[in-house]
């Protein structure tokens, strides 16, 4: 169903992969529930709670992975917010996504936007190659918005946050997540 977007306000959940208080991915989570208020209804999954993945559970799931699995399937769209470990993802959005790969597989054709954020030069990159491969995957199958031109890999975090109010500041990168958001509204509205 198409939707002009002043009259839609968009269900979305946010996945970020860090637990930390002062994360640079979660204060990005942050600014664009603020800036995007008017576009889109963003809630922040608390994947913290989420005990690790087992299949022995998958079948009499506890409370917190039903209630996130739930908000998954209710969503219009999915935004992953990642940091880069190692070179991968972090394992605390790895068991997030697994979860909600398996048995009723809620995350399947839900059109999704991968960024991240780093204090470093590469911007998860690496991370969100990965992360690509895991939501193209079978229990996932996310519709993913095309790398090409919209990757949104910010760095030099420590230049771009404001460190007084935890937001995005650097206008380039505002706008050019302005330009891909956009392109991802589209998406969801496909």
């Amino acid at each position: 169903m198409k939707y002009k977007a002043e009259e839609f306000n968009m269900n979305i959940v946010a996945i970020v992969g860090s637990l930390r208080k002062g994360s640079y991915n979660m204060q990005l989570a942050k600014t664009m529930q603020e800036r995007y208020k008017n576009r889109m209804n963003i809630t922040i999954a608390d994947i913290r709670s989420l005990p690790y993945y087992d299949q022995d559970e998958e079948l009499n799931l506890p409370q917190t992975v039903t209630a996130f699995k739930q908000s998954i399937a209710t969503a219009d769209g999915i935004i992953v917010i990642t940091p880069e470990y190692n070179w991968s993802i972090p394992g605390v959005l790895k068991n997030a996504l697994d979860w909600i790969s398996r048995v009723d597989k809620v995350m399947i054709d839900k059109p999704v936007l991968p960024v991240g954020v780093t204090p470093g030069m590469l911007g998860t990159i690496r991370a969100q190659l990965h992360l690509r491969e895991i939501l193209s995957s079978p229990g996932v199958q996310g519709r993913v918005l095309s790398p090409a031109g919209n990757e949104v890999l910010i760095n030099n975090a420590i230049q771009k946050f404001d460190a007084k109010e935890g937001r995005l500041v650097d206008e380039a990168t505002l706008s050019f997540l302005d330009e891909v958001v956009s392109k991802f509204v589209q998406l969801i509205q496909q």
